[in-house]
């Protein structure tokens, strides 16, 4: 079973957010072995850049695996795209995907530069909270898709 880990920078602070990630992550044993990483939003400490830079050594400490990162000019991507992304790496015997959701400045170019794939869910900017409850429906979506359920229709 390949092991999907989600990267994002800050934590839920809503309970509704929480709630939603919940629903997924108590789905997700049947499909994948999931883990979710939280690393520290600088907040106000300095430039865009600054702040990204600061935040790229916790995202890239934290790799596993292949990275994905998430990123509004990423390559488009359907949830069957996602699905058979997922299986073609788990059938190159890669056994762990490390998907990065940044925080509301971006990534900074080095976590850029080590992205294996960057991919996006749509030109429009999503919260970056909103964001990991779309991921996590998404990767969801994907294991049902490769087994054929009737969830994704």
């Amino acid at each position: 079973m390949i092991k999907i880990n989600i990267i994002a920078v800050g934590k839920l602070k809503e309970k509704f957010w929480v709630e939603a990630c919940g629903e997924y992550i108590k789905r997700m044993p049947r499909y994948f072995s999931m883990e979710i990483i939280e690393v520290p939003d600088y907040i106000d400490r300095g430039s865009e850049e600054q702040l990204t830079q600061l935040e790229a050594p916790a995202i890239l400490s934290k790799i596993k695996g292949k990275l994905i990162l998430l990123d509004k000019e990423g390559e488009s991507i359907s949830s069957e795209g996602l699905s058979e992304y997922i299986q073609e790496e788990a059938n190159k015997g890669i056994s762990e995907l490390s998907f990065v959701i940044g925080g509301s400045r971006g990534v900074s170019p080095d976590v850029k530069n080590k992205a294996s794939k960057i991919i996006s869910f749509g030109k429009i900017t999503f919260p970056h909270q909103l964001m990991r409850v779309v991921l996590l429906e998404q990767i969801y979506r994907a294991g049902t898709i490769m087994k054929k359920e009737n969830y994704h229709k």
